[in-house]
């Protein structure tokens, strides 16, 4: 009874938090992280409450919004003042630093189960149709160009040269949404990004050559 209450809190606390987010990072993106997670553990297991609040807050401690150091203390304060253990509060925190996409040449695979299903949940919906409208909801946000032919796609070496870049929602495909395929942890996951990468590589082609007329 405690862990659903906590879990309602959480529901509540994002919903809060995002309710008036236009990036693609409201909190339909986190109840649609959430209902995929929950759905790879059933085939491939972890812990369901640890699973359920990080995929829940994993965008409070993302390093795009209030940065890594202070996303990292608010998930904590909020944690506590729900009475979260403190092994639970930890792996969570654990959970939700290792999920985030940081460059093209950066390994960020993380070591647990139920972060590997929940950066998968995530990344499943940065692909696919849902992840096409969040890539331009997210340049349109930040004032980032559609398309720019003449600027190629940068493979980042590292977090600092990926978190300081400003490409334009074309790119970004290339630099990052186009390699999620590849980089899913799970089978399950494995198995629903195959038919999400081909339908970005379709949309993608055509927008080109729409471009082009």
């Amino acid at each position: 009874m405690k862990k659903k209450l906590q879990i309602a809190k959480a529901e509540e606390y994002v919903k809060n938090l995002f309710c008036h987010d236009a990036s693609g990072h409201d909190l339909q993106h986190l109840l649609r992280v959430r209902k995929m997670a929950l759905l790879i553990a059933q085939q491939e297991g972890g812990n369901l409450f640890l699973i359920e609040m990080a995929a829940l807050l994993h965008d409070v401690a993302d390093w795009k919004f209030l940065g890594e150091e202070k996303g990292a203390k608010q998930l904590i304060q909020f944690l506590l003042s729900i009475d979260t253990d403190i092994e639970d509060c930890k792996a969570i925190l654990n959970i939700v630093q290792s999920i985030s996409f940081k460059g093209a040449k950066v390994n960020t695979r993380p070591e647990t189960i139920e972060a590997m299903i929940v950066q998968d949940s995530d990344r499943l919906d940065a692909i696919g149709a849902i992840g096409i409208a969040r890539a331009f909801a997210f340049g349109g946000a930040h004032g980032r160009m559609m398309y720019d032919f003449e600027s190629k796609p940068q493979m980042h070496q590292s977090f600092e040269e990926y978190k300081s870049s400003n490409s334009n929602t074309f790119n970004h495909f290339h630099e990052k949404l186009l390699l999620l395929k590849n980089r899913m942890n799970t089978a399950t996951a494995k198995s629903i990004a195959e038919e999400r990468h081909l339908f970005m590589e379709e949309f993608l082609l055509r927008f080109f050559n729409e471009c082009e007329v």
